[in-house]
């Protein structure tokens, strides 16, 4: 017997979180403006951490785990640059993932991924007019693992913002770090100097405390940001809930098998 669908009221913390309420979001919309991270700690009710966290443990063995290296644009190798200039220079990125279609259908992911009153909150914070469903059946809600020795390498997004929710932290290790505005996707200044001081250890990212049950929105497209190596017994579990600002759009199928081993 399925457990039931948990409710959109039993999930988050509305009395500290109250979404709906125009000064609040407001006063969001302006910490993720200024700061490029909003978070919020405890978001998520201990009972929907934990529920969720029993369905990842249950199917950890599903999970694609998979290594690769690449630069921190995320693109092909430029060979008008050397291999060690920062445009061209591999990071290391390794984790495990759970996709949109191994989720419990009554798992509080997709009930607060689904919820009207959570997607008017994230339209009226990041600026969008809607938010839709990849139209994929493994990209828009995702269960990542990571465990000792595995990492996120330096990288900067291609999407606007990115929203996650911390089921479990690891022991020691596994901050997520940042170093905001370093490039300027935009106006194509990709800022190699500021690159290559981050990857030389010369920049000092800030870091961001993730306890279980935190929601983090992110503007991961110009600032460079990493998962840095989990260490200890306990794996790090965090929950991506990917949105687009257009219907009916799909990750591509090369991305798709590179993060899930399948197309569907």
């Amino acid at each position: 017997m399925q457990p039931p669908t948990l409710t959109f009221t039993a999930i988050v913390d509305l009395k500290r979180y109250p979404l709906a309420d125009p000064d609040f979001r407001a006063a969001c919309r302006e910490t993720l403006a200024k700061t490029g991270a909003l978070v919020m700690p405890g978001f998520l009710t201990s009972e929907a951490t934990e529920a969720v966290r029993r369905e990842g443990e249950a199917r950890r063995n599903d999970a694609f785990f998979c290594a690769s290296k690449h630069n921190v644009y995320l693109t092909p190798p430029d060979p008008a640059f050397e291999p060690d200039h920062p445009r061209n220079r591999e990071v290391v990125s390794s984790k495990g993932c759970i996709a949109d279609d191994q989720v419990p259908a009554t798992s509080a992911l997709h009930a607060l991924y689904d919820a009207a009153g959570f997607r008017d909150f994230l339209c009226a914070v990041l600026g969008e007019q809607q938010l839709h469903d990849y139209a994929d059946p493994l990209s828009s809600i995702n269960l990542h693992y990571a465990e000792s020795g595995q990492e996120l390498g330096w990288h900067f997004d291609n999407s606007s913002f990115a929203i996650t929710l911390m089921i479990q932290p690891p022991e020691q290790g596994g901050a997520f770090e940042y170093v905001k505005g370093v490039r300027d996707a935009d106006a194509g200044d990709m800022n190699f100097e500021a690159v290559q001081a981050v990857l030389d250890g010369e920049i000092r990212p800030q870091q961001l405390a993730m306890e279980a049950g935190t929601l983090v929105l992110f503007r991961g497209r110009n600032a460079i940001h990493r998962v840095a190596p989990v260490e200890g017994n306990r794996t790090r579990m965090l929950a991506v809930l990917a949105y687009n600002a257009e219907p009916g759009i799909a990750l591509s199928e090369s991305a798709r098998i590179t993060f899930y081993g399948r197309l569907g």
